[in-house]
Order: C-alpha cells, then structure tokens, then sequence
C-alpha cells in the first residue's frame, strides 16, 4: 500500500524550505514534491499549486482564513483590510474544487456567515462588505452544498428581507442556487423555512435581473439530482411553487421582450407545470396566446423556442389543454420553426418531440398538422440530421403518431423518401432501432421483426 501525507504535513515542509533554506515560492514546492516522492509517497491527495506567502511559507488560502477569523472575532473596524481578505479568499476559492475543500475545512464558511451576521447588526448598513461577502460564500459554495447549514439559511432570509438591495439580493439568490445542486436535503430545508413569500415579490416587471435569478433558485428547488437520498420532493416541490406563483410566472410573460428572460420564464412555467390542473392553470391565464405571440416574435432565437417547444409538449399532458394547443393554431407555427431552425439539431429534436405529444392517438391533431405541408419539412429536417441519435428517434416518433391513425398520409410520407431516411438511421443508430421500425410498420413499409421470446408454455392456453 502507498504512503500518503497530509496536506497540513506537505505544507509544514513547504514552509520551513522557505523559512530555513531561503527557497523561493515555487522552487520550495517543487523541492517538496521530490522529496516526498523520493520517498516513495502518493501525493495524489495534496493540492500542490496553492499560493505561497514568500515570506511566512505559509498558504495564502490558510492565511487570510486566519486572518479574517482574528479580525471577526476582534471585531476590528478596519473594513479595507477587510475587503481585501474577502477578495483574496474569492480568488482563491474560485481556481479549483480542492482549494474551496481546504477553505471549508479550515472553517471559511462559519467565518463568513459569522461576518454577514456582524454586518447586518451593525448600525450602518455597509453593502460593499455585504457584497465582497456574498461573493466569498458563492465561491466557496460552488459545488460544495454540503458547507451550507442552518445558520447560513437563517442568514439568506434575512438578506432577502432587505429592501431595495438589488445587488445583495441576486448575491443571495445565486448563494441560494449553489445550495440547491445535489443537495436534497438543503432543498428540502430551504423549501420549508418559508421562503416562498420573501422571493414572490422579486418576480417583478421591472427588474429583469431579479426576475431570472428568482426563476432560476425556483427551478434549482425542484432538481432531483441527489444520488445520495432514494427519494426526493422534486414534485411536491413543483406543486408547491406553483401554486404560490405559477399565475405571476405566466402575467410576466409580456411584460418582458428580452430573450434571455423569455427563455428563462418559460423554462421555468414548464419545470412547475407538473399536474393536469396547473397546465389548465396556464391556458386559462391566457398562457397559449402568450407562448405562440413570443415564438411568432422570436423565430430566429433558439432557446427561446426550444423551451416554449418543451413548455408546450408538457401542458400537452392534459387532453383538454392538447385540444386547444391545436386549436390556437400550433401547427403552422412549429413548421415555420422547424423551416427556420432545420440545421439545428437542438430545435428539431424538442419539434419533433413536442409534436409527438400532440399527435398521440388523435387524427384530427395529427390531420392539422399534415395539412399545413410539414410531412416534407420532417423528412428534410430528419435527411440532414443522420448522425444525431435523438433526432432520428424523435422523429421516428413523430411520423408514427401521425400515421398510425391516418393511413391516407403514407403515400405523401413515402414520396418524400422517409422510408429510405429511417432504414439508413436504423443502421446508423441500432439503440433506437425498435422506435424506427415502429414508425416504418405504420407506414406500411417492409420491416423484419424479431421474435424476443421463443419458448414453449407449460401449460396450454385454453382458447
């Protein structure tokens, strides 16, 4: 078995080839390494690149950790040297993964929130110091949720509390959203300490920065990327934020003409949109009107479309709410886009899926769209796309629920050479091999099934 060290170990070394031998910086580190590896020691465990103070030897990371502890607990009233700690721990934190381990384990995060509680008691408000703070903790947090706690939830609800903070408050929001990724149990906890109502009124028509980072902490709470619980509340989550705000997600809709914020608003509808009466929600609100006006405005964008694409393949859950899509006059819209966008590999997939759902099992759906001439743009959008596995499947998909209850579409299907285009992808892509022959046999093509189980019964069937 390998010797290993530990990093309190390596650094002790580091320090006294500085101190003792008067080494520089980089040349006491390098020296180290050899030695230890002389020795025959895995340093695999050691962060090596981390800053070195030419003077002490010590880590610059360990230092101003410190430094910022003696100056909390001295509760010293020098607020530049202050911010210059705050920032050099920034920097540092943000070079690697290892470096915000080795700050959380020499205690950086009680030392912030500590300092965001002085900050926040004192007399007068300091929001550059507030600010430089936010920043440290966002570092620190990034990928590294487990650092978040109790006190550090008590302390983002207190900065959401603060009025007119616009800077403070997105900080928070983004502190709130590092929290959130692969962590459910911080979910759960930020989910359950009431803060729903401090962020419902950041969804305003005036801030569009406030606006996309509230939507995004809504959409982080309902994440379900913990491999480390069985079970989630992604769900409960989504149910529970919309029905506090779905109805005010939909109202912003066109209050806004920015894309990014479009894009995001409507990301975030679709995320909540998890039951039949919240999609019920969104139509009677209005929602279909609004969606076809900001695709119809915003062709050439391709975000913006596939989320309003995924946004409308979801309310499609919902028969009723399927009906109307239709009826509103989707069809002739999603093949403009696909016209549009039909080198994009992206904006076809999330077409052809959004309309698979809305064709399922409906021939008049599946007539509305056949007759706006898309049968053509679909095998064109599909011919130049051959290499992308989900675009053939998606739209092998397609063709199938559109012919599956309309065998009068097939002559006009196979006119346009879909039967050669989905033999060649199912030899290009064997994994989605049974979606494609499901589309070629109701298409009425020549397709050699494979018989999965060939065994002989025990018992006889009765007829």
């Amino acid at each position: 078995m390998a010797k290993v060290i530990s990093q309190e170990t390596f650094d002790e070394v580091v320090q006294e080839n500085v101190v003792e031998f008067c080494m520089t910086a980089e040349d006491a580190k390098q020296e180290t390494i050899k030695q230890f590896e002389a020795q025959g020691i895995n340093l695999a465990n050691i962060i090596k690149d981390l800053s070195i103070n030419a003077e002490t030897g010590k880590p610059i990371l360990n230092e101003t950790v410190e430094k910022l502890k003696t100056h909390i607990s001295e509760k010293s009233e020098d607020a530049q040297q202050l911010l210059e700690l705050l920032a050099i721990l920034d920097m540092e934190c943000q070079k690697s993964l290892a470096h915000r381990v080795l700050a959380g384990k020499n205690g950086a995060h009680d030392a912030l929130v500590t300092l965001l509680e002085q900050t926040l008691c004192a007399e007068q408000l300091n929001t550059a110091l507030l600010s430089k703070c936010l920043t440290a903790a966002n570092s620190l947090t990034h990928k590294q949720p487990d650092l978040f706690d109790a006190e550090a939830l008590s302390m983002v609800l207190k900065l959401l509390a603060l009025q007119d903070q616009l800077d403070i408050t997105c900080l928070t929001l983004q502190w709130l959203q590092k929290a959130c990724v692969m962590h459910e149990m911080n979910r759960q906890h930020i989910m359950s300490s009431g803060v729903l109502p401090l962020m419902k009124p950041l969804l305003r028509k005036d801030s569009a920065r406030l606006v996309r980072e509230t939507t995004a902490v809504l959409r982080f709470l309902v994440l379900d990327d913990d491999i480390r619980v069985e079970f989630g509340c992604a769900h409960e989550h989504a149910r529970q934020i919309a029905n506090e705000m779905l109805l005010q997600l939909v109202e912003l809709l066109p209050a806004y003409e920015e894309v990014n914020v479009l894009s995001d608003l409507l990301l975030t509808i679709g995320t909540l949109a998890v039951r039949q009466e919240l999609c019920t929600l969104i139509d009677e609100a209005g929602g279909l009107k609004l969606i076809f006006d900001i695709m119809q405005a915003n062709l050439q964008h391709e975000r913006l479309n596939r989320e309003a694409l995924k946004l409308l393949r979801a309310m499609a859950g919902h028969d009723a709410v399927k009906a109307h899509i239709i009826q509103q006059g989707v069809a002739p819209i999603i093949k403009e886009l696909l016209e549009t966008h039909q080198q994009n590999e992206n904006v076809v997939a999330a077409a052809f899926a959004c309309i698979t759902t809305l064709t399922l099992r409906v021939k008049e759906h599946s007539a509305a769209f056949f007759d706006t001439g898309i049968a053509e743009v679909m095998a064109e959008a599909l011919r130049a796309h051959p290499k992308h596995k989900t675009v053939q499947r998606n739209g092998a998909w397609a063709i199938r629920n559109m012919v599956s209850r309309s065998r009068n579409q097939c002559e006009t299907w196979l006119s346009f050479g879909i039967e050669d285009l989905l033999n060649a992808a199912m030899l290009e892509h064997p994994a989605v091999a049974q979606d494609i022959k499901a589309a070629l046999r109701d298409l009425g093509c020549k397709v050699q099934l494979k018989e999965e189980w060939t065994g002989t019964a025990e018992k006889k069937i009765a007829a």
